[in-house]
This record gives structure tokens, C-alpha cells and sequence, in this order.
């Protein structure tokens, strides 16, 4: 496919830094088709936008759909959400590998996953160490490129009010500019920055394995 045909394949288009992806992409003429992987139909419809509904637990089924230029993997859930480490993993871990190994044999080059600050196969905290494993195992799939954003606590106006994060996201208005140097990078971080940066990584051609720490994604932003 030349660059102005490619074709992105989204999972995750309805949490914060999805739903901002999803815009992008719908608007970005490099993208002619847009594809994303969801449980249930969201209310967007655009002449390049296709929706896939699946059922995560039986990827497989659907293996012959998952296929683009690029996957874009936003997916994710939070303990208050999600309390059964078992499921959380399944969220965390084995659909953004399923949906890896499925595009990559359908021909997809590149692959752009959504971590968090702190991922570290090594953490006895399981948040951290599931995002850690699931960075570690991503790194086995023979993309030509791989991409991992690393965003700190994210600033974004969500469907779901979470009091606790609202109130965090307020103090750290007032905190960030006391950020500075080796802390810069716990600044909270807006969604649409962190979408509007996966997007221009996935249009350059270089090849290799790419971490993209919160204060490194905050600068890109800025210059796009």
C-alpha cells in the first residue's frame, strides 16, 4: 500500500486517548480505513471508519479481519473497574499480544501500545509488572516497528466521573510548573497529546523498538 492508502487497526477507540486516536486518524489523509476492535458499536459513523464488535475472549475468531499498516492498542482497565487480577490480565496483557501476533501475520508493520509510567516486568506490584510483561513479550513480535507510550496520570474529561482521579487531575494542574527537570516527567499529560503523538509515530519510517517516556511524549506534542 503506498503512504496515503494505509489502513489503521484500533482496540481500545473508546477510552480517553482512543476516542482522541480515533479522531485523528479519521481526519489524517494517510489513513484511508480506519478499523476498530469493539464489544459494542460506538455511535461515530464516517465513511472510513469500520467497526468490528468482537468478543475479546475468542480473538481468534476474527483473526482474518485484524489487518492494516498499523495497530494501535489503547486498551486498558483500573483496578476499581476491573478487581479480578485474572481479567484485568486478560485486558492488559493477552488481548494487546493476541491482536499483535494476529496483525503481524496479516501483514501489519508497525505496532503502537499504550503503557503507563512505571511498567516493570519486575514490580511486586501487579499493575506495573503486568504492563512491564506484557512491554517484554510485545517485543517478540517481529514488527518492523514498535512503539510504547508511557504516559503519566492522564488528564482528560471522561464518560465515567472517577472522583479520586478528578481530584488528583486538580492538583496536579497546580503542581506540574513545580516539575521540573529529572520530575518533569510526572507531569499529568492531556489524552488528546498522547493520541496526537501515536499518530505522527506511526506515519515515519524508522525501524526498531521505540519507548516513549510522558515527558518525551509531552515535547513531541508540542511541535506537531
Amino acid at each position: 500500500m503506498t503512504e496515503i492508502n494505509r489502513k489503521a487497526i484500533l482496540a481500545g477507540a473508546s477510552g480517553a486517548i482512543g476516542s482522541s486516536l480515533l479522531q485523528y486518524l479519521l481526519n489524517d489523509n494517510n489513513y484511508k480505513e480506519i478499523l476498530v476492535l469493539v464489544r459494542r458499536k460506538l455511535s461515530i459513523e464516517h465513511p472510513k471508519l469500520t467497526q468490528l464488535v468482537v468478543d475479546f475472549s475468542r480473538l481468534s475468531e476474527y483473526s482474518a479481519e485484524i489487518n492494516g499498516n498499523a495497530v494501535f492498542c489503547c486498551l486498558g482497565t483500573t483496578k476499581s473497574q476491573t478487581p479480578d487480577e485474572h481479567e484485568y490480565r486478560l485486558i492488559d496483557y493477552q488481548y494487546p499480544l493476541d491482536i499483535a501476533w494476529m496483525a503481524h501475520t496479516n501483514g501489519a508493520e508497525s505496532y503502537h501500545l499504550v503503557s503507563a509510567m512505571g511498567a516493570d516486568k519486575t514490580s511486586s506490584f501487579f499493575y506495573n509488572r503486568t504492563k512491564g510483561e506484557v512491554e517484554s513479550d510485545l517485543k517478540a513480535v517481529p514488527f518492523k516497528s514498535i512503539h510504547i507510550y508511557r504516559p503519566s496520570l492522564l488528564d482528560s474529561k471522561r464518560s465515567q466521573i472517577r472522583f479520586g482521579e478528578s481530584v488528583l487531575n486538580t492538583l496536579m494542574h497546580l503542581i506540574n510548573p513545580l516539575l521540573i527537570g529529572k520530575w518533569k516527567k510526572y507531569r499529568s499529560i492531556k489524552a488528546d497529546a498522547v493520541a496526537k503523538v501515536m499518530l505522527a509515530q506511526s506515519l515515519n519510517h524508522q525501524k526498531g523498538i521505540f519507548i516513549h517516556p510522558s515527558d518525551h511524549i509531552q515535547a513531541l506534542s508540542e511541535v506537531l
